[in-house]
């Protein structure tokens, strides 16, 4: 089992070539971050958890196949550890470098993922976000969602997992409202800003959102 460690915890007394993360104190060796350790080589070292997605039952993904096996394949979902699709559960036939949509079924105590329902996306863009702030893409009641896909007319898929899945539309000016929100995701009001941007910059005209797509941004998920 994969051990967590703390800065400045104990990894090993013995011997061992250093690899990442790592320092050596009074020829003991420890870690120099908040990680798992790789303990699967002769190297001591540290897999950093920073800016990792945590799995969560119920959330929609965005992966990349990385390998293709005999019983399935291995797919990178921006966590801890890739997932894994047979292929019996797929209908179609995935190759490495492949964008596909999932959604977690269950995760285990290493915060491995069982995923289901994979989708393939073919084409699009794929536009990175802190995992923490993929929630403010998509608003109370979708209200931030509607506004990014009705103002860039961008087919548009949020992953949890940090990951936005576009094609069809005005991606340059979708991924400056994405990094405009990741690095105001903080503030009040957001989907106000977003919405006079559009309106003032882009010649956006105001949508006609129902009453609770209007409500104040901040009753929005953080």
């Amino acid at each position: 089992m994969k051990k967590v460690v703390v800065p400045g915890e104990l990894l090993s007394e013995e011997r061992k070539r250093l690899g990442a993360n790592v320092f050596v104190s009074e020829g003991k060796i420890y870690s120099k971050i908040f990680g798992i350790v790789d303990d699967e080589n002769e190297a001591a070292s540290v897999v950093p958890l920073e800016g990792k997605y945590f799995p969560k039952e119920g959330d929609t993904v965005i992966g990349v196949v990385t390998t293709s096996i005999f019983a399935g394949y291995n797919v990178n979902i921006n966590s801890f550890y890739d997932a894994f699709i047979p292929k019996s559960a797929s209908r179609d036939i995935l190759a490495v470098g492949d964008v596909v949509k999932l959604n977690v079924d269950s995760v285990n105590e290493m915060r491995e993922a069982k995923v289901s329902f994979p989708k393939r996306l073919f084409g699009g863009d794929i536009i990175n976000i802190t995992c923490v702030r993929a929630p403010r893409l998509i608003g109370k009641n979708n209200s931030m969602f509607n506004l990014l896909k009705n103002g860039t007319k961008n087919e548009l898929i949020v992953g949890k997992n940090g990951r936005v899945w576009a094609r069809g539309g005005n991606i340059e000016l979708l991924k400056k409202l994405v990094n405009f929100i990741d690095q105001n995701s903080y503030k009040n009001e957001l989907t106000n800003a977003v919405e006079e941007y559009l309106i003032k910059k882009e010649g956006f005209k105001k949508m006609e959102m129902n009453q609770n797509q209007m409500e104040n941004e901040e009753g929005e998920n953080n």
